[in-house]
């Protein structure tokens, strides 16, 4: 196997977790920052560590993402594949960075795999990307939504008598916890799905197999990409998430991440679901602001956002399966 092709294959995909990185800062940090519970600059520090931090908390997610979504044949069209399946999502992460849009990077990443795996003719794990990816696609964001709104009846209702103002204080300083959770429950998620793929290269390349453990080096840069990633900081979308779908206070932005950080945990220590922070996130703020009055959420931009999800893995495949060809006319 080629050394350059694996060499620039895992350079794409670290590029690919750059952008995760900047792309999602705003699902750990938004709500805190919002709220002026921490400053920005403070708040993507605190990100960028946990990130990293929960990298190495686990590798069921990196096993999915490597192993059950589709075949990756050895030689140049499995690289290709690969090659092809990193551009539909880094092409989709950045459109949907500069409109301001909270899409799913890790969707995104998964439409291209399975664009790319269709233009390069080879097998797709259909019951594995209907269990794993598209029925948490759907569920993830019902059970934030939900959530969200009981978990902040429940603050609402233990705290009732409280003073509104020094509830507030305290909130405020709980939302630092809350959102270092937040930013460790990305690190587990989303810095795995980049070692399923770089372990996916590896394989295809001849130097591993499936089954052997995550080497150490694919961890560490992946954790560190994230990082760097998070720390550049994704401001356009911080602002969708933090104030275009409701004016949050600290409680509601405590009830938003504690609940968006116990789905991920959730689901990656119990299913090994690679599921997406974004729909977790955006979802629970709308379930935290819905305990408000339902019309004190801009339903109109969450309605965006949402036809945002589901075009995000089509349009990721499309892009896929182009970028394929294209590699397929002048480098296979």
């Amino acid at each position: 196997m080629d050394t350059f092709a694996l060499i620039v294959t895992i350079a794409v995909a670290l590029f690919f977790t750059y952008t995760n990185g900047f792309h999602d800062s705003a699902n750990a940090i938004a709500t805190s920052v919002s709220t002026r519970a921490l400053t920005p600059r403070a708040a993507l520090a605190m990100a960028a560590v946990m990130n990293m931090a929960g990298a190495f908390f686990g590798t069921g997610v990196a096993k999915t993402v490597s192993e059950g979504l589709i075949e990756t044949p050895s030689g140049s069209t499995g690289m290709g594949i690969l090659f092809a399946a990193l551009l539909g999502a880094i092409t989709w992460n950045l459109t949907t960075w500069y409109f301001g849009l909270p899409s799913s990077s890790s969707h995104a990443l998964f439409g291209g795999l399975v664009g790319g795996a269709l233009a390069g003719g080879t097998a797709v794990h259909w019951n594995g990307v209907l269990d794993k990816i598209i029925i948490p696609m759907f569920l993830s964001p019902v059970v934030g939504l939900i959530v969200g709104y009981l978990v902040m009846l429940a603050i609402m209702w233990l705290f009732r008598r409280s003073n509104p103002h020094k509830a507030k204080r305290g909130f405020r300083i709980a939302q630092t916890v809350s959102a270092a959770g937040m930013a460790l429950g990305h690190g587990l998620q989303d810095a795995q799905k980049t070692m399923g793929v770089v372990v996916m290269a590896l394989v295809i390349s001849g130097h591993e197999t499936f089954g052997d453990p995550i080497p150490v080096w694919v961890k560490i840069v992946s954790a560190l990409m994230l990082s760097l990633g998070t720390y550049a900081g994704g401001w356009r979308i911080m602002r969708t998430l933090g104030r275009k779908i409701i004016e949050l206070d600290p409680p509601q932005g405590f009830a938003a991440e504690a609940t968006g950080a116990s789905i991920m945990f959730g689901t990656a220590f119990l299913f090994k679901a690679p599921i997406s922070t974004t729909h977790v996130i955006t979802s629970a703020i709308m379930g935290v602001g819905a305990t408000k009055r339902l019309n004190a959420v801009r339903w109109g931009v969450a309605k965006n956002i949402v036809l945002g999800w589901f075009i995000t893995m089509p349009a990721a495949a499309l892009v896929a399966a182009l970028a394929f060809g294209l590699v397929k006319l002048t480098v296979l």
